[in-house]
């Protein structure tokens, strides 16, 4: 049998436990001397790096479509905080840093959030959408991640999945953050924004950089372990392309998933975990 956690044995307890983990994570940056990104720019940056976009209304599981509308509003308060900054040579892009804090008071409304393994109710929900949009146009670019966390469940099927499982970046207020570094000496910029069926985004730059980036998966399955449960797993790399030559200068693996799943997986697509 698996040992709960504090908080999950005595819930009263979690907002203190917050409260407490958002000042260290505060004392811990300050420690670390990051260089935060703090400016806007009106004017785009001249050079298109990678755009996406995310569908805003989807099917998740048997949740409240309310929820996923709230957050249409959660991700509107947080794009007007990021969009359009730079990201100097020698600066840190943060999440947290320019979002501020999701509270109710900030004007965040209940979403959908991924706590315990388990989907629930919670204000400033649904902003891991903009933090995954965000870490899969990073990914094209010369950035180095420097704070990037994912969940270690999967907790819906897929619903219109158009990138490699496992590509996101989770967020929770002031705690779980995402970073990258500008290690170069481009000036990048992010450019965001929204219109009733998705959300858009750009990474821009002040010139083009040496490479160009792709993102490959390899692997992927949905493997029975021996204690019975289901696991979906991949390998994801990056692939570096000289942008004068278009030779592969390297293919890095950035990231290994192996997620507990959380729902129903039919039997003909589930393998024996090796």
């Amino acid at each position: 049998m698996e040992r709960k956690l504090l908080t999950q044995q005595f819930p009263i307890l979690i907002p203190l436990r917050i409260r407490q983990r958002r000042v260290f994570k505060k004392i811990s940056d300050s420690i670390k001397g990051y260089r935060f990104s703090k400016t806007f720019e009106k004017n785009l940056l001249p050079y298109r790096i990678y755009k996406h976009k995310s569908l805003l209304i989807r099917k998740l599981g048997d949740t409240d479509i309310q929820l996923q509308y709230n957050k249409i509003n959660n991700l509107k308060l947080a794009i007007s905080k990021i969009n359009r900054v730079v990201i100097k040579p020698g600066e840190t892009f943060s999440f947290w840093n320019l979002v501020g804090d999701s509270s109710e008071k900030a004007g965040y409304k209940e979403g959908i959030i991924l706590m315990n393994g388990e989907a629930r109710r919670g204000i400033g929900g649904g902003l891991c959408q903009l933090g995954n949009l965000l870490y899969w146009m990073f990914l094209h670019s010369e950035l180095e991640t420097i704070e990037r966390y994912r969940h270690s469940f999967d907790p819906f099927p897929d619903y219109g999945r158009v990138i490699p499982f496992g590509t996101g970046a989770t967020l929770m207020n002031g705690i779980i953050d995402l970073k990258l570094r500008n290690n170069t000496n481009i000036t990048y910029q992010v450019n965001l924004y929204l219109d009733e069926e998705y959300i858009y985004g750009e990474i821009r730059a002040s010139k083009y950089p040496p490479y160009t980036y792709s993102i490959v998966e390899e692997d992927h399955r949905f493997a029975k372990k021996v204690n019975g449960k289901v696991y979906r797993q991949n390998k994801v790399y990056k692939k570096i392309v000289d942008r004068v030559t278009g030779n592969l200068v390297a293919k890095e693996l950035i990231i290994e998933n192996d997620c507990l799943v959380k729902y129903e997986v039919d039997d003909e697509k589930i393998v024996d975990s090796k």
